[in-house]
């Protein structure tokens, strides 16, 4: 039999390479998504001891209870809607965004054809001003301006996803100079080559609701706007202030694109809808050199992140952002709080065994005093040696994590799995009660470490980096064979 050619050892190296890829990326889902649900898990365990803990402190300080209503809703709800969403609501358009959570979102009722610049230009000329980017200064400056009821024209807007991406930008009118009530739409950048059912065609679509107060969401129990109910009037003044700003600007309405229907947000508000679709065609606006909003049409379009759908728990997909997602910091954050808590304990620990705290002589029953304080010595040098090169490594183990090693993430997930697999077994064979005066803010860490670091941002980060350092690696290995 010939031996194999040069081309053929290539293509066979290569199945080979692909074969390997596909199994480590298997494998890592796999873990991922364990590591997703145990996370689950121990954040419902952690709100029944918190809401135990606030009940035992007494009437008087029901105000833990607040800490309660924060596990449940930014912590347990969200992770118990992205599982059960992934079986029960559908992964292709159907006319509603969605939430972080997957939850079915607001209507999408408006439809628009032209480039992004045209967009923006229409939408300043209409009387429109764009919304800043979600973020922990915006959204202070909110609350100050909605306790205050000071004008806030760039106030933020929750994240939406449509076509598995979060908005590309939003725009909204204040009302009354109140951020708790106003005109509000967002815009996705519809994928190349996609058609809209019938076969119509669209550069955008938009999603247009007007915020009525703020309120909770009636399926997270967070903070939210809500919304009025009648969106198509909402719909109306959107295409109104479009083709009174832009003479140039024209409207097609497609009748009945969809059925009429009554149904709820994701933060429970009632929508109606008679199903209309107007498309809104913007080609023929001029662009000023000064018009707001972002560039070319592609500009910024690989650093979308891609929505946290459910089925992205438990899929791959491609990878959209280049930025370190805000779950890769505060898992990191948290790590380091764990880090100084420990090296805490082990100052205290190891003062308490070199001061002679602890005596020996009842554990052995034959020491002197000066031998009892030698062993004391000596056992505080080891126990402090072993505890300092412990926080060492986890120290790495969180430098590694932040650079998006995906090999750190899983052992740090591992660790603090382990941490609450083991007082979780202390605590069902009768071990001492979980409050704030023993371990309770510890666990505390330990499920948070995992929810920041199972979840879809921090594992499309580290997946990404992963897939650069082989590239760089190939690339190497490559330009040292020339």
């Amino acid at each position: 039999m010939a031996d194999p050619s040069a081309e053929e050892l290539e293509d066979a190296g290569l199945v080979e390479h692909i074969r390997r890829r596909t199994l480590r990326g298997s494998v890592g889902l796999v873990v991922d998504s364990a590591f997703f649900l145990f996370g689950t898990l121990a954040t419902a365990w952690l709100a029944f001891l918190v809401a135990t803990e606030s009940f035992a402190r007494g009437w008087q300080q029901l105000w833990f209870l607040v800490v309660f209503w924060l596990v449940v809703a930014y912590l347990l709800l969200p992770r118990v809607h992205s599982i059960l969403t992934l079986f029960y609501v559908p992964d292709y358009f159907i006319g509603r965004a969605k939430t972080r959570e997957g939850l079915l979102g607001d209507p999408v009722n408006v439809a628009l054809r032209g480039t992004e610049q045209q967009v923006h230009e229409a939408m300043v000329r209409a009387g429109w001003h764009q919304a800043d980017d979600m973020g922990l200064t915006s959204a202070l400056r909110t609350v100050r301006a909605t306790l205050l009821r000071r004008s806030y024209p760039g106030a933020p807007v929750s994240r939406l996803f449509l076509f598995g991406q979060l908005q590309d930008f939003t725009y909204q009118q204040e009302v009354e100079g109140n951020p708790a009530k106003r005109h509000h739409v967002r815009f996705w950048r519809c994928p190349p080559g996609w058609l809209l059912p019938g076969g119509h065609e669209a550069d955008w679509m938009a999603a247009g609701t007007y915020d009525r107060s703020i309120g909770l969401s009636f399926f997270t129990l967070q903070i939210t706007h809500r919304i009025d109910k009648d969106t198509d009037r909402e719909r109306d003044h959107i295409v109104s202030t479009l083709v009174e700003g832009n003479p140039d600007a024209s409207v097609q309405l497609i009748k009945n694109f969809s059925t009429g229907y009554h149904h709820v947000n994701g933060g429970g508000d009632a929508i109606v809808t008679d199903g209309d679709l107007p498309v809104i065609d913007l080609r023929e606006v001029a662009v000023g050199e000064d018009a707001g909003g972002g560039g070319t049409a592609t500009a910024g379009a690989s650093e979308r992140p891609v929505a946290p759908t459910p089925a992205a728990v438990f899929t791959e997909s491609p990878i959209a952002s280049t930025r370190r997602p805000a779950a890769i910091y505060l898992g990191v954050l948290l790590m380091v709080a764990r880090i100084l808590s420990a090296l805490g304990a082990v100052v205290v620990v190891a003062f308490s065994l070199g001061d002679g705290e602890i005596d020996f002589r009842t554990l052995t029953g034959a020491l002197t005093p000066a031998d009892a304080r030698y062993l004391a010595s000596v056992v505080a040098a080891v126990f402090v040696t072993v505890a300092l090169l412990v926080i060492a490594l986890y120290t790495v183990l969180a430098f590694l994590i932040y650079h998006g090693h995906n090999w750190a993430r899983f052992t740090g997930m591992g660790i603090s799995a382990a941490a609450v697999v083991v007082t979780a077994i202390d605590f069902v064979k009768g071990g001492p009660q979980i409050t704030l005066q023993t371990n309770l803010v510890g666990l505390s860490f330990d499920v948070l470490v995992l929810l920041a670091l199972s979840g879809t941002e921090a594992r499309r980060f580290s997946h990404r980096r992963a897939v650069e350092r082989r590239q760089a690696r190939a690339e190497r290995r490559l330009d040292g064979g020339r």
